[in-house]
């Protein structure tokens, strides 16, 4: 078992499988290419690629997000394997172009730039959605709040968007570099049901919560609580997540 088969990740890739849609069409034209689709989960981005008429691999390190992307609609149409994201065993050179949404940016960043250069062809386009840290982030300021910021040095999910780091870490092997924006609105019922999809559906924050002693989860839990009822409205919990979609080409 890995992080990702706690809870029902399937439930935040629906959240999250718009932005997929945005990443395939950034690539242009894909009929008939070598698309690989890394740490790519329940595999919004890979079947939106093979919808596009691109011969897909989906690659993630947990077998059972894999079981549920085999058995959505188009998911016997991609081919699935099960290995790290940074070392995919695949052979050099093997694709046309590589996609991950919401993915590789918890993959330690030159591990993952590294493999990208070695599976993309001269030429090959990447495409990849990453979040950008936002000074109001319900997911991510209680964890700030309660348990403190990150150590130095440590890589996350946002950094990938903030200025100038995709640049930097892509140049050496990339050209053509873009990076634009976007935002992605959650919507709850209420800030029970907001809970409910962070305590029982979100691998991260089941993760997280998993590794702590009781007063400091319920401590938690309550700020939390407080994040999301600080956007609830009559039509229940809302609040926006800025994101971006890098894009850049392999030399």
């Amino acid at each position: 078992m890995t992080t990702w088969s706690a809870g029902r990740y399937e439930s935040v890739a629906e959240h999250i499988a718009p932005i997929a849609t945005r990443i395939v069409a950034a690539l242009g034209p894909l009929h008939g290419a070598d698309v690989i689709d890394v740490a790519c989960g329940t595999g919004s981005a890979a079947l939106a690629a093979a919808a596009a008429g691109a011969k897909v691999t989906g690659v993630d390190i947990t077998p059972e997000l894999l079981a549920i992307a085999a058995a959505k609609p188009g998911g016997d149409a991609v081919r699935w394997v099960a290995a790290d994201a940074s070392a995919t065993g695949l052979p050099a050179a093997e694709f046309d172009a590589a996609v991950s949404n919401m993915g590789l940016i918890f993959v330690e960043p030159g591990a993952m730039v590294a493999e990208l250069t070695r599976l993309l062809r001269p030429g090959g386009v990447l495409g990849f959605s990453t979040w950008v840290r936002a000074a109001d982030n319900p997911f991510y300021n209680p964890i700030v709040e309660v348990l403190g910021p990150p150590p130095p040095g440590a890589y996350g999910p946002d950094q990938w968007g903030e200025p100038g780091t995709a640049e930097a870490r892509l140049a050496g092997d990339f050209t053509d570099i873009h990076v634009e924006s976007g935002v992605l609105t959650w919507q709850f019922e209420s800030t029970e049901q907001a809970m409910r999809f962070l305590t029982r559906e979100s691998p991260v924050h089941l993760s997280i919560l998993g590794q702590l002693d009781d007063g400091t989860r319920s401590r938690l839990l309550d700020a939390f609580a407080s994040a999301f009822s600080a956007h609830a409205g009559p039509g229940g919990v809302t609040f926006d997540s800025p994101y971006a979609v890098v894009t850049a080409v392999r030399r």
